[in-house]
């Protein structure tokens, strides 16, 4: 399995070397610290697998997952994320990606979700995939309010116009964005917005369950 490694950190990707260089059938051929580099180097080596940061300095991994893709059908993208999210998992998973492991997890997770991605299989992190409790579906992320006021951010909206779009005041307003960020785990408010946009589309359309 050739291997592409997508992340903003070099010590990161140092580490992951040393991981894959002990694990039979596995050749780390490259590496990005960003989006262009990562678009040139999957053009340039043609890898089999890249293993992407979901967050990286210039964008979102998630985005970049599906743009690279649109353009190579047959690579498949394994998503590391710092972010337990199950929000993360699903965008990543509608975006094309195989699989899903964390950070922080033990490395053997790591190498099997490579192991499974090989077989033509996929892997979601042990901690993010556990059955919900007598099979009930979870409930969505975000409550119906909370998506309206996502889609007015990805429309570009200020909490005041939000405000008196919804007859809200423009505190409810702020308490409902502080819920959703902490509910996406978003750090800050460019980042809200931008992941406002690739859930909603610049027409600020709500976005489905969760």
């Amino acid at each position: 399995m050739r291997i592409l490694l997508v992340d903003d950190h070099a010590l990161v990707r140092e580490g992951l070397r040393t991981l894959l260089a002990a694990h039979p059938g596995t050749e780390v051929i490259g590496e990005a610290a960003d989006a262009p580099q990562a678009r040139e180097a999957v053009a340039r080596l043609q890898p089999e697998l890249v293993l992407m940061d979901i967050g990286l300095r210039d964008g979102h991994g998630i985005a970049l997952a599906a743009e690279l893709l649109r353009a190579h059908p047959t690579l498949a993208v394994l998503m590391l994320s710092m972010y337990d999210n199950p929000e993360y998992v699903h965008q990543a998973l509608q975006a094309g990606a195989r699989g899903y492991v964390l950070k922080d997890g033990p490395s053997s997770e790591i190498l099997a979700a490579i192991d499974a991605v090989a077989a033509g299989g996929s892997y979601i992190a042990a901690r993010l995939a556990r059955p919900t409790p007598r099979g009930d579906e979870a409930r969505p992320l975000l409550s119906e309010r909370e998506s309206e006021i996502l889609a007015a951010l990805a429309r570009g909206l200020s909490s005041k116009q939000i405000a008196a779009q919804y007859d809200l005041s423009v505190r409810t307003v702020e308490t409902h964005r502080q819920n959703i960020r902490r509910k996406l785990k978003v750090a800050g408010q460019a980042e809200l917005i931008r992941l406002a946009v690739q859930r909603c589309g610049a027409a600020g359309k709500p976005p489905g369950p969760a």
